[in-house]
């Protein structure tokens, strides 16, 4: 079974480099392994259109580089997702919208294998994580599913306010706080810096800290301080940027300045067009 980087630098205790692709396409994928500085790709697959060929492929890009990947899957099938996304390579899972402690044993229990020891409901396939006929159902897949991260969102009301029964279920590796969500379950859309949504994120970073689970953090564009002050807290894991979000950029710079040149003037962005991951 093929390592798994992300596991291993959690393992040792060592920081942590993703960056977010809503774009199942396998070059983008390989353009991110060529560039050698992350440890994983999220395939942000909630957002995005793809089929089961997608993943296989996206799988097969990965594999080119010493990198893992990540797919976000919704709430729900939940366990079909996870199933078919570590089935096709991509060795952890980050469950959205989790609710309730019976949530996340569901999300766990989606990933780890179901033998006496592990107690979950992934059972054998012969998919690519096991070379398709040649590892099925042996002790090294059994191995495998135990060694995927489990990240999980926290971004509804119910989870922040039972935070510590959530983590406290084993097979938690990562959380997220999920401040769109949030803001929205509170009554408050779209104001992901209003001080309520600051201060649960806070909360749900060192509880997890004290806790021993490993928080995550998303952040649209390089903040030095930001990460210093992360960093200072503890934290040292981090999923930065998209590839939409980047492509967006550029056509907003690199457009509109050209436009300028040009003697057009482009219709202005609205404030809902500029919202980034983790702003």
């Amino acid at each position: 079974m093929r390592p798994n980087r992300l596991r291993q630098l959690l393992d040792k205790d060592q920081p942590t480099l993703g960056t977010h692709l809503l774009s199942s396409w396998p070059t983008l994928t390989e353009l991110v392994g060529l560039s050698g500085t992350f440890d994983y790709v999220e395939f942000v697959a909630e957002y995005a259109p793809y089929d089961l060929y997608a993943l296989d492929n996206l799988g097969r890009a990965v594999e080119l580089y010493d990198m893992s990947a990540m797919m976000k899957v919704e709430q729900e099938p939940r366990t079909y997702l996870a199933v078919r996304a570590i089935g096709s390579g991509i060795q952890n899972v980050l469950f959205a919208d989790p609710r309730t402690v019976e949530d996340v044993e569901e999300c766990v229990r989606a990933v780890r294998a179901e033998s006496p020891e592990t107690g979950g409901r992934h059972g054998v396939g012969c998919r690519r994580d096991v070379r398709t006929v040649m590892e099925v159902g042996t002790p090294s897949f059994v191995q495998a599913l135990e060694d995927a991260v489990v990240a999980i969102m926290i971004e509804k009301v119910s989870a922040v306010e039972n935070l510590e029964a959530i983590l406290s279920v084993e097979g938690v590796d990562m959380v997220q706080f999920g401040p769109g969500d949030y803001s929205m379950s509170i009554g408050i859309p779209g104001q992901w810096n209003h001080p309520k949504v600051m201060e649960a994120q806070e909360y749900v970073n060192q509880t997890a800290l004290k806790m021993g689970v490993a928080p995550r953090i998303e952040m649209g564009t390089l903040d030095d301080d930001r990460v210093k002050r992360y960093l200072d807290q503890g934290i040292k894991h981090f999923c930065i940027g998209s590839d939409t979000q980047t492509m967006y950029d550029w056509f907003v710079d690199t457009g509109g300045r050209f436009c300028d040149l040009i003697g057009r003037k482009p219709a202005a962005p609205t404030e809902a067009q500029t919202t980034r991951y983790g702003e």
